[in-house]
């Protein structure tokens, strides 16, 4: 297969809300690559892979899992959170797919998402009502914030009983004034998180290693590394639609950091975006389509979250969005997914610029000024042909193909894959001179 370099270090990343395709593209690309590794973010987000062995929803585990010979890494900059990776192991293997400590490695560094972090997500969505941020109660900011201030557990730190509960008992001391003096709630014992360590913490214990060593050793080697991101660039903590993000980077430029590998060079970007926009959660959505219009393409989508259920946001196409991806991702390439979604258009909608306080402009706005960008938008001739069967570029409908063009002409990034079903082969690689 024709993607990225020969030899190269490689990250699959969103360009936009999130949601966009990169456990599709991981799970493709994953033929040439030894390693992939998770490098932010945790279970409040999933990658829908659909392949030989079946249709999976990934929150935790790398897309990389389903590929023989691929070992697949939970970095230290992830949100581990062992009571739903069991979850998912055992929801694998229950169809097939093999989970061991030969294919998958967890960061003895990564920190340990605790029961209590769920708890405090849950209650401060409550407390915020109308106000909230759109969490999926998988205790993510409370996570992030409390390994800010060093209040975490290290996933090494599961080998040593004594020491570890020593540990809990310490935390839970501070984290039990937030629960039972601010919001009210039943506090966490000592008793509730040995209770835990046994039904989760032992069962992750075969995968915890010293990643940094195993990397040493691939890297020397000569291994190439896929680095597979959460979310997109619009959710990233300080580049994104503040404070409508996710609480971690899910840019490219750190994914060596949250990998265990700060000193790997990032060789290529593979920027993914879906050929109209959705969203999941709260925050500013310029194009977002209502009614009838987004009905028929929420459902011609299948458009609703992995993780949740919930229906998504929908609209059309967003370039001044999509062009600060690529540039906050430092893209080399782009997949597009879900082209074929489009079929049933007649005409085919775009946002391509803003109106912001009554100027249109061509650059993505301050997060504070969002609410108030109106989309201006162009139409496209659609193409009324099924394509989910096409594998060349050339057999593509001209529209389909003008509209590719107007995107890669206004984004200023090479479109090298363009995904025309959520198969693993449904999927079109161009070259330069098309």
């Amino acid at each position: 297969m024709n993607n990225c370099r020969e030899k190269a270090n490689c990250a699959v990343v969103g360009i936009n809300w999130g949601d966009e395709g990169k456990g599709r593209m991981v799970d493709l690309l994953t033929e040439r690559y030894d390693i992939v590794v998770r490098y932010q973010g945790g279970g409040n987000a999933g990658h829908t892979v659909i392949n030989d062995k079946g249709k999976f929803a990934l929150h935790l585990l790398p897309s990389g899992i389903f590929r023989d010979g691929v070992v697949n890494v939970l970095g230290n900059g992830v949100a581990l959170d062992p009571e739903n990776l069991c979850n998912e192991i055992d929801d694998l293997k229950s169809k097939g797919v093999a989970v061991t400590p030969s294919n998958l490695k967890i960061s003895e560094r990564a920190s340990l998402l605790m029961p209590w972090h769920r708890k405090l997500d849950e209650l401060e969505e409550m407390r915020l009502a109308d106000k909230k941020f759109g969490s999926t109660k998988q205790g993510i900011a409370p996570f992030y914030s409390d390994k800010f201030q060093k209040k975490t557990i290290l996933a090494g730190e599961l080998f040593d009983k004594e020491k570890f509960l020593g540990h809990v008992k310490d935390i839970l001391e501070w984290k039990n004034l937030t629960l039972k003096g601010v919001y009210g709630a039943e506090p966490y014992t000592l008793k509730n998180a040995e209770e835990w360590l046994e039904k989760y913490g032992e069962r992750i214990k075969p995968y915890i290693c010293d990643t940094s060593a195993f990397f040493d050793k691939a890297v020397k080697e000569g291994k190439n590394i896929l680095f597979e991101a959460q979310l997109g660039t619009l959710r990233d903590i300080d580049f994104g639609i503040h404070p409508y993000t996710t609480s971690s980077n899910t840019l490219a430029a750190y994914a060596p950091i949250g990998a265990g590998i700060p000193y790997v060079k990032v060789d290529d970007v593979v920027g993914v975006v879906k050929a109209y926009s959705t969203c999941v959660g709260e925050g500013p959505f310029v194009g977002e389509m209502s009614g009838e219009e987004a009905e028929k393409l929420r459902d011609a989508g299948l458009e609703y979250g992995a993780k949740t259920g919930r229906p998504r946001r929908v609209g059309p196409l967003d370039i001044v969005a999509t062009r600060y991806g690529v540039k906050m991702q430092g893209a080399t390439e782009i997949a597009i997914t879900k082209l074929d979604v489009l079929s049933y258009m007649d005409m085919i909608p775009v946002c391509v610029r803003y109106e912001v306080e009554g100027t249109e402009t061509d650059d993505f706005p301050f997060p504070s000024k969002l609410a108030a960008a109106k989309p201006v938008i162009e139409y496209f001739k659609g193409w009324h042909e099924d394509i989910s069967s096409v594998r060349r570029y050339e057999d593509l409908p001209k529209a389909a193909k003008d509209y590719i063009n107007f995107v890669e002409r206004s984004i200023g990034c090479f479109i090298k894959y363009v995904s025309v079903g959520a198969e693993r082969d449904a999927i079109i690689i161009r070259e330069v001179h098309q």
